[in-house]
């Protein structure tokens, strides 16, 4: 889309120094550097401005603002910053931003399966969603498996499985921030399926299924180490 391609050239050149921070820009002249509408161009500036990349004033038109006050939270600037100079440095933001809310995540689901074990005997309320996490667990197996192995299968099985397990964790918060996790994970999907993850996804599995806090987030914390 027309759109997209608009977005993703002006956030890609704000990242990436292209475009550096404080400058200036009209909407005629993104306009005139694209070749897309007036309205098109506006729907994107107003995203940027959205996103922290741009601001918008009257007298001075749009201007490229600095890294702090970027979301770099949200899945497009980081997707801007990884194909940018500083890769690097944002893998090892986002490593870090998983190894501090993931084994924390990992351990309130596993808490939760608990408590609602205690609280229904029949364990009536907890089917679906645990026989949904273990299901991963095959998927992910089958993907990695040598004949013949299923990158697409294994990506998206991973990524179902931290979803789960943020679901079950019953935080909002936690559940907002797979976004963020789901990006880090679409970069360890271009890696390829690997086979010695299996064992330690299947452990996070059996963790919060068991109700075992300690187990679960010490089975994540090695997931994003070995990752």
């Amino acid at each position: 889309m027309i759109f997209d391609r608009v977005l993703d050239g002006l956030g890609t050149a704000i990242v990436s120094g292209t475009l550096p921070t404080g400058h200036t820009e009209s909407i005629d002249g993104i306009v005139a550097r694209t070749g897309a509408s007036r309205s098109i161009v506006r729907e994107a500036v107003r995203v940027l401005v959205g996103l922290g990349l741009l601001s918008a004033g009257r007298r001075v038109g749009l201007r490229v603002l600095p890294a702090r006050d970027w979301d770099v939270l949200d899945p497009r600037v980081i997707g801007w910053r990884l194909a940018g100079p500083d890769r690097d440095i944002a893998l090892l933001e986002l490593r870090e931003l998983r190894r501090a809310i993931e084994p924390a995540a990992a351990a309130a689901a596993a808490a939760a399966v608990a408590a609602a074990r205690a609280a229904h005997t029949d364990g009536a309320s907890l089917p679906r969603a645990l026989e949904a996490l273990l299901a991963t667990t095959d998927r992910l197996a089958t993907g990695a498996g040598a004949a013949p192995r299923r990158p697409a299968a294994w990506a998206e099985a991973d990524q179902e499985l931290h979803r789960l397990v943020f679901e079950l964790s019953g935080n909002a918060v936690y559940g907002r921030l797979h976004r963020v996790v789901s990006r880090a994970l679409d970069e360890r999907a271009a890696i390829g399926p690997d086979p010695a993850a299996v064992d330690l996804h299947v452990a996070v599995a059996r963790a919060v299924a068991d109700g075992d806090p300690t187990a679960a987030a010490d089975a994540m914390r090695a997931i994003i180490d070995l990752a």
